[in-house]
């Protein structure tokens, strides 16, 4: 499945701005869902329980955990590029940053705040560093390096592998309640709805 079906003939250096402003944004929504304290997205549940068992921030916990699944493309065939390297540092820079700056409120109301916030941001931020096709994050070209392989859709490896994490973190002490409900449901639909609006399609 191509979410992008126009060629993409930008200059990569003109894409860049879109590529890191998105994962910037893609880490600071990791950090409001957190700071919500209701329910992480099935990877940052993951990431959540190895971090309090490890000592370790967040951040570093995906970028170790991004760097790990990378090593899963070479069996896969799947090749890196700028976008794939970014997206490991700069997200784990910025929900560090965000964790850092953001105290998580008390009363529910904020915190549903703060939840919706995170979901609707980071659909945003998924279309943008999509949209500039500068290779996929780790997790996204392990999802498509198996569809590619293997033959399976998209659908049934996306499901698979979020369903896997979701369990091995929640059973290590990660964070699982209705905004990994919301996610779920609201995520593909959300970035399907802004990626015309940032997808980059002109000639540099």
């Amino acid at each position: 499945m191509d979410l992008l079906p126009v060629p993409v003939t930008t200059s990569p250096v003109r894409r860049l701005p879109q590529l890191l402003g998105g994962l910037v944004l893609y880490g600071a929504s990791m950090g409001l869902m957190i700071r919500s304290g209701l329910g992480l997205d099935p990877w940052d549940v993951l990431h959540e329980a190895l971090a309090e068992r490890t000592g370790l921030t967040f951040g570093t916990v995906t970028a170790i955990v991004g760097a790990l699944v990378l090593l899963c493309w070479i069996p896969l065939r799947q090749r890196p590029g700028v976008g794939t390297v970014a997206n490991i540092l700069v997200i784990a820079a910025a929900v560090d940053l965000t964790l850092a700056v953001l105290t998580p409120p008390s009363a529910l109301a904020p915190r549903i705040v703060l939840m919706v916030a995170g979901v609707v941001l980071n659909g945003l931020a998924s279309a943008a560093y999509i949209g500039v096709r500068l290779g996929p994050g780790p997790r996204d070209g392990l999802m498509t390096g198996l569809n590619a392989r293997a033959g399976w859709s998209i659908r049934i490896v996306r499901t698979a592998i979020e369903l896997t994490v979701l369990t091995a973190g929640w059973l290590l002490g990660g964070t699982a309640g209705v905004g990994t409900v919301l996610y779920a449901l609201a995520i593909g639909p959300l970035v399907q709805a802004f990626l015309p609006y940032v997808t980059w399609r002109g000639r540099a």
